[in-house]
């Protein structure tokens, strides 16, 4: 799977448990949305939760995902679990054992963080991550993200109905929307305000504040090489990593807490839990 997009910051579809309850439009609407591509078709964050529930189980099928035991899974355990209720939300979380640099996370609260991301970001920098997410989620953007990707994915005929429902989608259309999710990205003004998100989410835990500038640099300095495309994809449309590093880094000084970021240690690999068994010492018979 090629990289998708920098998540976002890395993170492509967000979060949103709102509970608003707008209906599809019906009828007229309906295909007047499908004729002007957007305008009338709107649904509810319960909707968005819906189909991207379905689609990511599809995607979990079509990846390799990390089990339990597994060191990925382990770690990202003790990094992200103890805020999976963050902001009274409920999420779930994997890891694909894959190269790509991505993460993304959606309507329904399934967050899935690819392997190459935490091969080159420590738990601190993963953290603002996650922080960036959540702010995606508290600033609830998800219905755009989603209606991008019915857009992207030509998918709005096919989730409208003449019911108060949204009608089934096939295997390989549920396919086609995840793949568009991934590529939907968030308006500049949505990816800022996550951005100060993730800041507060690193200082009111307690964490370095300093991993937000870092994590932003870090993907900057990836801009070459394999990873190009999806900086470059990132970049036409959003903030520049570089601006947004020096953002997280004037809020750090402005807060009096700025210092240059050592990354720490990464460790991906499961902690033997393994007994080790005494060596017994026969003694020689006198």
């Amino acid at each position: 799977m090629k990289i998708k997009s920098f998540l976002t910051f890395i993170l492509l579809v967000t979060l949103s448990f709102s509970n608003a309850h707008a209906q599809i439009n019906l009828g007229d609407k309906a295909l007047g949305a499908l004729q002007s591509g957007v305008a009338s078709f709107t649904f509810s964050n319960e909707d968005a939760a819906k189909l991207s529930k379905d689609a990511v189980r599809k995607m979990d099928s079509t990846n390799v995902v990390a089990g339990a035991k597994d060191g990925y899974s382990i770690r990202l355990n003790r990094i992200f679990g103890k805020h999976a209720a963050e902001k009274g939300l409920t999420l779930n979380y994997k890891v694909y054992l894959t190269k790509d640099v991505n993460a993304f996370a959606t309507a329904d609260g399934s967050v899935r963080v690819y392997s190459g991301l935490m091969d080159i970001m420590d738990d601190n920098q993963l953290l603002a991550v996650i922080g960036h997410e959540i702010g995606h989620v508290a600033n609830e953007d998800t219905k755009d993200a989603m209606k991008a990707a019915l857009r992207k994915g030509a998918l709005i005929g096919v989730v409208s109905s003449q019911s108060d429902k949204i009608a089934k989608i096939t295997d390989s259309q549920l396919g086609q929307l995840g793949s568009a999710m991934l590529d939907s990205k968030h308006s500049r003004k949505q990816e800022t305000e996550a951005d100060n998100f993730s800041y507060d989410f690193m200082k009111q835990n307690g964490y370095d504040v300093n991993a937000v500038e870092a994590a932003f640099a870090l993907l900057a300095s990836k801009s070459g090489g394999n990873s190009a495309d999806f900086l470059t994809k990132m970049m036409s449309s959003h903030p520049d990593p570089k601006d947004r590093a020096e953002n997280a880094k004037q809020r750090a000084i402005s807060d009096g807490l700025y210092k240059t970021y050592v990354t720490k240690p990464i460790n991906n690999k499961a902690v033997s839990t393994k007994i080790p068994v005494k060596k017994v010492v026969k003694k020689k018979k006198k």
